[in-house]
């Protein structure tokens, strides 16, 4: 028998330090409840061929035990009796376990089972052993994932809704980097296509209009000054080389939109006449014609201008990438996936263009990939783009999309099999927009109204752990109502704050109020404290809560659900404030030192716990506050 792997070594070693209730306790009573369901089969009181497909989880309420199984539950029916009563014959066939101190029914049917208590002070060896790297794995050890996420076309700054996006979608891989996972941050950088044409153009006006000429412009270019800073940037470098006539550029091109002065009925604005797609096409048309090859300097100085800024934005909030992957760079990869489908056959003409049997795969229907003009379609640009991350070898591909975007899904997975792939590997996580509110009110988002709208503003007034860890605290496909008040304000009612503030705490009782008390405590000499006198509800709780975050940091990783952690971590705080504030109960007692220290150990693998769960969510864990 050969030498096991270094990856085997290190699942196996992560495991056993880690996982100690789940591998040691959890699996001896799997195996317990194994030997009695095949008990119960042999007296026929369950089926021989029966599955059990039962679980064994942590318990959150220590009343509740230590672990709670819901096999009777599941096995009910087929025995055909009330949960309870099978519950109560496998206790009869249950053999016993080592370092379980009891079991018990509970509720309609769930069987509980209770630790000795010196195997719940194992948990405390874990951590202090472990340190930074408690509640890490290599469960996915196994996996390669690349997740691609925020991916704003360059054509202005971040907003609060790319915010939540980044956030979630870093905090998503951070966590699925703790499960053993290689991890690959990508942002797909729309630098081809329309849009950058329109933002090109844009640019290209502004600089006419501040080398002294005279235009109206159009409604549907870029407005911002961002547009005007761009432009003045290439005069300061090139002055006017590239001036035209602005009757050349405006020559031929259709009318722009013209709105009555009055709103209809419904608020909504009233064409009277032109077509500001036409127009802006038009102009786009004209600017490549009359600057040349010059055009590319205005397309290139408005996509650095604007990607730096992103870019500047995005890690100064801590959202970092492998890999800014440009769509410019697909052309090659376009042909080789549409002549791909067309060998497969799955395309066809009609009308001139050319179209993807997507229906085939169950889209809702088929979809143009290469238009009459030959030119290919955002779609193909897309379906190039997963032929690539398809071709580079991932075990799993997660795109993390605007809510907006939900009737694309199905499209580009019919594309991931029509070309032959499997269409499984790519999961599509969809997040809904944040609402700002302040002062009871809605924020306006709208850059007219004085209010902010960018990330970066958000990020000013609230700060990157308030922002970091509202984004995450619901499931990505629920909609956030981010109360800004609530966010920068120092009370047990803001998450964030009462987090920090328990992880702070600690270094105030052990470094300033422990030795005003005259009790030594030594960081590096945990091991010569004594947990078993640990003794009260709360301090058991809190135990029980350390014991669990292997397995919340898991569950967090697999379902990419980060608010799980959020949620692990504000309940893990409010236990360790409650128990500081616990009536009768005091935490540094220099009557009773050993006590006190054995709180003290307690309270600094609270903070270690802590300290890891925020380092996965982006947020800092201030030493004092």
């Amino acid at each position: 028998m050969g030498s096991p792997k270094e990856s085997e070594i290190c699942y196996i070693y992560c495991f056993s330090a880690t996982f100690i209730f789940r591998l040691i306790m959890n699996t001896a009573i799997q195996a317990a409840l194994d030997h009695a369901v095949q008990s119960l089969q042999a007296e026929g009181v369950l089926p021989s061929d029966w599955q059990n497909t039962s679980t064994l989880t942590r318990t959150k309420d220590r009343s509740h035990g230590d672990f709670a199984s819901n096999i009777a539950m599941i096995g009910s029916k087929v025995a055909a009796m009330k949960p309870r009563d099978l519950a109560e014959k496998i206790l009869a066939h249950l053999p016993e376990v080592a370092d379980i101190n009891k079991a018990e029914i509970a509720g309609p049917g769930f069987i509980n089972f209770f630790l000795n208590a010196d195997q719940r002070f194992a948990i405390l060896e874990q951590i202090q052993s472990q340190k930074d790297q408690f509640g890490r794995t290599s469960i996915n050890a196994n996996k390669r994932i690349q997740v691609e996420f925020v991916s704003a076309n360059p054509t202005s700054s971040l907003h609060v809704g790319h915010g939540r996006g980044a956030a979630y979608g870093m905090t998503v891989a951070n966590i699925l980097e703790a499960t053993g996972a290689k991890v690959d941050r990508e942002y797909y950088v729309n630098d081809a296509g329309r849009q950058m044409d329109i933002l090109a153009t844009s640019t290209y006006l502004r600089y006419l209009e501040l080398t002294g000429q005279s235009l109206v412009f159009p409604k549907n270019a870029y407005q911002g000054d961002y547009v005007k800073e761009i432009a003045q940037s290439i005069i300061d470098q090139n002055g006017d080389a590239y001036v035209r006539p602005v009757a050349d550029i405006y020559q031929d091109v259709p009318e722009d939109v013209q709105f009555a002065p009055e709103l209809d009925a419904d608020g909504n604005k009233v064409v009277l006449s032109g077509d500001k797609e036409k127009h802006i096409d038009g102009l786009i048309q004209n600017s490549q014609k009359y600057l040349g090859e010059s055009y590319r300097v205005f397309h290139q100085a408005a996509l650095k201008a604007i990607l730096d800024d992103i870019k500047d934005d995005l890690g100064e909030f801590g959202v970092t990438f492998n890999q800014w992957f440009s769509e410019a760079s697909l052309t090659e990869k376009i042909d080789e996936a549409l002549q791909t489908l067309d060998q497969r056959g799955f395309l066809y003409e009609k009308d001139g263009n050319i179209w993807f049997k997507s229906t085939e795969f169950g889209d809702e229907k088929d979809r143009v990939v290469k238009r009459r003009n030959g030119q290919t379609t955002y779609f193909a640009s897309d379906i190039a783009y997963h032929l690539n991350k398809l071709q580079r070898g991932y075990t799993d591909i997660i795109d993390i999309w605007g809510s907006d975007h939900h009737g694309y899904i199905a499209r580009v997975k019919a594309a991931i099999d029509a070309m032959g792939y499997d269409s499984k590997k790519l999961t599509v996580l969809l997040v809904q927009f944040v609402s700002l509110w302040r002062s009871g009110e809605m924020v306006p988002m709208s850059s007219r109204s004085g209010q902010f709208v960018t990330l970066r503003d958000l990020r000013k007034e609230v700060g990157n752990d308030a922002a970091r860890f509202y984004y995450v605290m619901r499931k990505s496909e629920q909609h956030i109502d981010f109360d800004l008040d609530l966010a920068v304000s120092q009370s047990k009612d803001n998450a964030v704050y009462y987090i920090q503030y328990a992880h702070a705490r600690v270094n105030r009782m052990v470094d300033i109020r422990a030795p005003e008390k005259n009790i030594a405590f030594d960081r590096n000499q945990l091991t010569s404290y004594n947990p078993a006198l640990l003794v009260l509800d709360t301090e058991t709780e809190i135990l029980s809560k350390l014991a669990a975050y292997p397995e919340v940091i898991t569950r967090a990783a697999n379902n990419y659900e980060p608010h799980q952690l959020g949620n692990y971590l504000k309940e893990l705080a409010a236990s360790f404030h409650g128990w500081y504030a616990q009536e009768d109960v005091k935490i540094l007692d220099e009557q009773n030192v050993a006590l006190s220290q054995a709180r003290l150990l307690l309270s600094v693998n609270v903070q270690q716990v802590i300290r890891n769960g925020l380092v996965l969510l982006g947020v800092s864990a201030p030493e004092s506050m």
